[in-house]
């Protein structure tokens, strides 16, 4: 398999130049949590090939995925913290900066970099603080000289212990080399310091029972962000197999071409991260017995089978949590029984569409992107996957959510 074949479905998006993706070379400073290490699994499976990483850890399992998603993949890793300005000689040719630590003498040491030798820096984190979670992102560039640049800087100067979050880091991730992407190619960057904030989660029981409807790029990144959080007992359905223009999003399929993606996402979420999860081969119908989950995620990739999502937990007073993604934008739509308020599909319009295009669902036997073999990239699918995950969670956590809206165009992005 090619690399253009991996990476097909980018390369079609407009404007796209994967070439300065390749070519580039990224520094990436982190710290001894999740974050560098989803940095740079998506980054690997967007094509950036050369990476130079500043941190006392990167996830095995994780640095595994990228290293085999990948096979172009240059990685130098200096295990330790980003202390002095000595080390800059290892971020030498460096085109960018990306600094996903917690401490704020890396902080300043990379700001002043940037500012003196013009380089840009982007800097993304997750806080906790008065009872509340989040995180920022911020994109640095000399000459944009932010009257409130201290809200992207650390209290705390020097490295230790600090707050972080599997699902919050996935989404950082994704917005970072959002921004990563749109500096390399010249194209226009957030002016925005953009965050993201809720309740502080209490923890509690995480014995829910969980049906996951679609084993794509959203499916993928929402086993991990449940993974990650804890949940073990899912269970993952889909009736495509995988396809080679699946692999520049769907992470874990990295070697699997012709196989079941829902047989194959359960191993590698029970075998890389400990979970107990199973697999249904098939198509999501109305008469597929949902009575041994307590939630469903909506993972799907086409309006009929999420018309029939929704209307289906709302009659079985299932949660619904939908997540729909294109190659700039996604949706997070919550469905809570008992609760006032549209279906996934009601406010999204969904039945009205596909009765204005006149389609009828087809049973395919062969892998979805064949069919819909429209623009797709990473980015947008892991955000909206964080998304979904953390609703779910906020929901468990007696919290209000929210539906929410991805523009990877917009300053504010959601």
């Amino acid at each position: 398999m090619s690399g253009m074949d991996r990476l097909d479905r980018q390369l079609r998006i407009k404007g796209w130049n994967q070439s300065a993706l390749s070519k580039a070379k990224i520094a990436v400073v982190g710290d001894d949590d999740l974050l560098a290490s989803l940095f740079m699994l998506s980054a690997s499976a967007l094509g950036i090939n050369d990476l130079v990483v500043i941190a006392p850890v990167l996830h095995s399992q994780l640095l595994r995925v990228a290293q085999n998603v990948n096979r172009d993949l240059s990685l130098a890793h200096l295990e330790g913290f980003y202390t002095h300005p000595i080390l800059d000689e290892l971020l030498r040719e460096c085109s960018l900066v990306v600094d996903v630590s917690h401490y704020g003498l890396a902080n300043k040491l990379l700001l002043e970099k940037g500012f003196r030798e013009s380089i840009p820096v982007v800097r993304g984190f997750c806080y906790e603080r008065e009872g509340m979670q989040g995180f920022r992102v911020f994109t640095y560039l000399r000459g944009r000289e932010w009257q409130e640049l201290d809200q992207v800087v650390s209290p705390d100067n020097l490295p230790g212990g600090h707050f972080d979050d599997g699902v919050l880091d996935t989404i950082v991730a994704g917005i970072v080399l959002e921004e990563v992407k749109s500096l390399l190619m010249q194209q226009k960057i957030s002016g925005a310091l953009m965050g993201y904030e809720r309740g502080a989660l209490r923890g509690g029981d995480r014995g829910s029972r969980i049906l996951v409807v679609g084993a794509g790029a959203l499916g993928n990144f929402v086993g991990l962000g449940l993974a990650l959080s804890g949940y073990r007992h899912c269970t993952f359905m889909d009736p495509d197999v995988v396809e080679a223009t699946n692999l520049n999003r769907q992470v874990f399929f990295y070697d699997a071409l012709g196989r079941s993606k829902a047989e194959t996402l359960s191993e590698r979420m029970n075998g890389l991260f400990g979970m107990e999860s199973g697999a249904l081969v098939g198509y999501f119908q109305d008469d597929t017995e949902l009575s041994p989950y307590d939630a469903v995620f909506d993972c799907v990739d086409n309006f009929e089978t999420r018309i029939v999502l929704s209307e289906l937990c709302k009659d079985r007073d299932k949660v619904l949590i939908s997540g729909g993604t294109s190659a700039d934008a996604g949706q997070v739509v919550v469905f809570t029984p008992g609760k006032p308020g549209p279906t996934p599909a009601d406010l999204l319009g969904l039945a009205e569409t596909v009765r204005e295009r006149g389609a009828q669902p087809v049973l395919r036997d062969r892998a979805a992107c064949t069919y819909r073999p429209d623009p797709s990239v990473i980015m947008t699918n892991q955000i909206t996957a964080g998304f979904m995950v953390d609703s779910f969670r906020m929901l468990l956590d007696a919290q209000e959510t929210r539906n929410i809206f991805y523009d990877s165009s917009s300053d504010e992005r959601f």
